[in-house]
């Protein structure tokens, strides 16, 4: 068991729009170098919650701590340069620019401006993802499974402790999911980076996870490791309908 303090602690988390209560006293801890997986049913409240650890919103109370440090409510920006990467449901890449420029503009932040240094840090993100081929495409022209992985590229360039992914899988047939599990696993492995992930795609889930948060109506409702969240009563009410005794 990882007994170092986690790469992020979410306590007690909630947030409220005109007194609904869209995230209700969320709390876990996603361990260093570990991959968490964040689940539950369409309006469970995980987009909220990653809004939240992102600085897009802020909580209503509650505290996030990134690598033992108080990063409540600092904003987007701050919470990047805290070592916060993200993706989004809707990718979007930045119209005009090649798929190696698209990475670039994340990581020039961090070369102080320096372009050699940047698209040579590009490229071989850009090679992770398995889209150094790609590299000079107009990134407009990107299949949909090519712009997944721009996504999670452009975020890696902003050289993240922590890696938030939004549904990277939404809108992949089988094989192509199996290939962002390959590149995410091997991510994870060869450079140690923390993972927290929301995602509908259960087998994605089983085969990343080291653990799983599952959410209900804004609340958490169980966590643990994929197999024993998977066979727990208060999930397979949630998902399938039923009271299971």
């Amino acid at each position: 068991m990882n007994t170092a303090t986690p790469m992020l602690s979410v306590e007690n988390l909630g947030k409220s729009f005109r007194g609904l209560r869209a995230v209700n006293q969320v709390a876990f801890e996603v361990p260093r170098g570990d991959i968490v997986a964040l689940i539950g049913p369409n309006g469970a409240g995980k987009t909220t919650t990653f809004n939240l650890i992102a600085g897009a919103l802020p909580p209503s109370d509650g505290k996030v701590v990134l690598d033992g440090h108080d990063i409540t409510g600092l904003g987007q920006a701050a919470i990047c340069r805290a070592g916060v990467g993200r993706t989004f449901q809707i990718v979007k890449p930045f119209a005009g620019l090649s798929v190696e420029e698209n990475v670039m503009v994340g990581a020039l932040r961090h070369d102080n401006g320096d372009v050699d240094k940047a698209r040579a840090a590009s490229r071989a993100t850009l090679d992770l993802l398995e889209l150094g081929d790609k590299a000079r495409d107009p990134a407009q022209t990107l299949t949909l499974p090519d712009r997944k992985r721009l996504e999670v590229a452009k975020a890696l360039a902003t050289r993240p402790k922590l890696l938030l992914l939004d549904e990277v899988m939404a809108g992949l047939r089988p094989v192509e999911c199996d290939r962002m599990v390959a590149i995410l696993t091997g991510l994870n492995k060869e450079t140690g980076l923390t993972i927290l992930l929301i995602e509908h795609v259960m087998r994605a889930v089983m085969a990343l996870s080291d653990h799983v948060v599952v959410l209900h109506h804004g609340e958490k409702i169980a966590e643990g490791t994929p197999a024993e969240v998977t066979s727990h009563p208060k999930v397979l009410e949630c998902y399938l309908g039923e009271d299971h005794e």
